[in-house]
């Protein structure tokens, strides 16, 4: 990284933002109401097995898709110094596909579905760029707390917009709203001008780091496929990289499995769907302050630190909800994730930051988030096959520990100082 990258509170401030804008579609939309809506509205009278089935391919859809492509995406943009513009074009593809939500009739689940494949490419696909912007905006002593502000300012947008989404269809009398039916095909327009509203200042703001501009040209395309098969090469040599994506992909397997599959270990043990909601909402709250508290705890003791304390605190919640057997302690769980989640995730960006080179930022972080998207892979099926070999769900979630213990003891070897020379001396190639 730049050690000389001046603090801007207004250029950190404005990137931070767009975790604020982007969040809302993955609380109210991914996460909220789209899989409740899809099932109960978009797939009305099919079998509920079906409907789960086509809810899932399309998520895996969307996910393949931003795998494959994320890497390619990162080293064209990094050759043409097109950050920017590939950020505003996946976010204004996300801001549609989520507004078009409104318009899709009953009973038209290919049509949802599309949609919803279109704005999770747009959302995931964004956070390509914008993650590979956070070297633009932070240097090396304040890179932890822009990563942290980030990811909270993530929670505490999406949570806001979450609770009035939510409160909308608990009310929809005092909005002008017929029920809860329009309430909820209303928070998707809802979604998609917050997202788009505070998307304008990063694009204002944030400005790309000085480098030569080329324009957009199929030469362009073909020598950032180049430069993604260099890249998988460099990866491979630069060890330390290497080491941390390995640790990195276990135990945020972990972190991912956690949540994507709360709600259905709480359904599983008899808890309510409305309690599961009220659990969401608490999490994304906690996350704001407890993502700001791990940005500084990564400037003080360090990020590695920082991520180890997360992990143990991880280990933790597992064997908890092993014995969990009341509502009110899932509700305790929900805040302990909201600890750490948000912690995890922005000092692990902000490790990653330090130790790849900034002209290749794009690119790097096209691995990253591909690693992201392959995340919630090995943990969920071996959840699975452990809760059937046992008998036992609980000793399935409990697994999940060696996923924890993995990563940590990979994360261990990553030396940070060495991983940012390299990075330094990459960069001068």
């Amino acid at each position: 990284m730049n050690n000389t990258q001046p603090y801007d509170r207004k250029k950190v401030i404005s990137w931070a933002l767009y975790d604020w804008a982007n969040s809302a579609f993955a609380t109210t939309v991914m996460a909220g109401f789209f899989p409740i809506f899809f099932k109960q509205h978009w797939s009305a009278g099919s079998p509920s097995v079906e409907s789960t089935f086509r809810l899932g391919a399309a998520n895996s859809i969307a996910s393949l898709i931003i795998v494959a492509a994320a890497p390619i995406m990162g080293a064209i943009a990094d050759r043409g110094s097109a950050k920017k513009r590939f950020l505003m074009f996946f976010a204004f593809l996300g801001i549609l596909m989520t507004g078009a939500l409104y318009f899709v009739s009953e009973g038209n689940w290919v049509m949802a579905a599309l949609f919803y494949v279109c704005g999770i490419i747009g959302f995931s696909g964004s956070n390509v760029f914008y993650d590979s912007l956070l070297v633009s905006v932070a240097g090396p002593k304040k890179v932890d707390f822009v990563s942290a502000l980030g990811f909270a300012l993530g929670y505490l947008g999406g949570g806001l917009l979450f609770a009035v989404n939510v409160f909308m269809t608990r009310r929809p009398e005092l909005f002008g709203l017929s029920g809860p039916e329009e309430a909820v095909r209303f928070s998707f327009i809802s979604v998609a001008l917050w997202w788009a509203v505070f998307s304008v200042p990063v694009m204002v703001f944030v400005k790309e780091p000085e480098g030569v501009r080329e324009p957009l040209k199929w030469d362009i395309v073909k020598g950032g496929i180049r430069q993604l098969v260099h890249t998988f090469d460099e990866v491979r040599k630069l060890k330390l990289v290497f080491m941390f994506l390995a640790g990195y992909w276990l135990y945020i397997d972990g972190v991912d499995t956690i949540v994507r599959m709360a709600v259905d270990y709480g359904l599983a043990l008899g808890f309510k769907a409305e309690g599961l909601v009220l659990a969401l909402l608490i999490t994304q709250f906690v996350g704001f302050p407890s993502a700001i508290a791990f940005g500084k705890i990564g400037e003080k003791l360090g990020p590695k630190t920082g991520i180890f304390i997360g992990i143990g605190i991880y280990t933790l919640i597992t064997i908890w909800a092993y014995f969990m057997s009341r509502e009110i302690e899932f509700y305790m769980l929900a805040a302990g994730i909201g600890l750490v989640q948000g912690g995890v995730q922005s000092l692990s960006r902000s490790l990653y930051a330090r130790i790849v080179p900034v002209n290749k930022s794009a690119e790097f972080f096209g691995f990253y988030n591909m690693l992201g998207k392959f995340a919630a892979v090995i943990g969920p099926f071996m959840v699975g096959w452990v809760g059937v070999a046992s008998g036992n769900s609980r000793v399935g979630i409990l697994s999940l520990i060696v996923l924890f213990v993995a990563g940590a003891a990979l994360l261990s070897r990553v030396n940070v100082k060495e991983g940012a020379r390299m990075a330094k001396d990459l960069e001068q190639l």
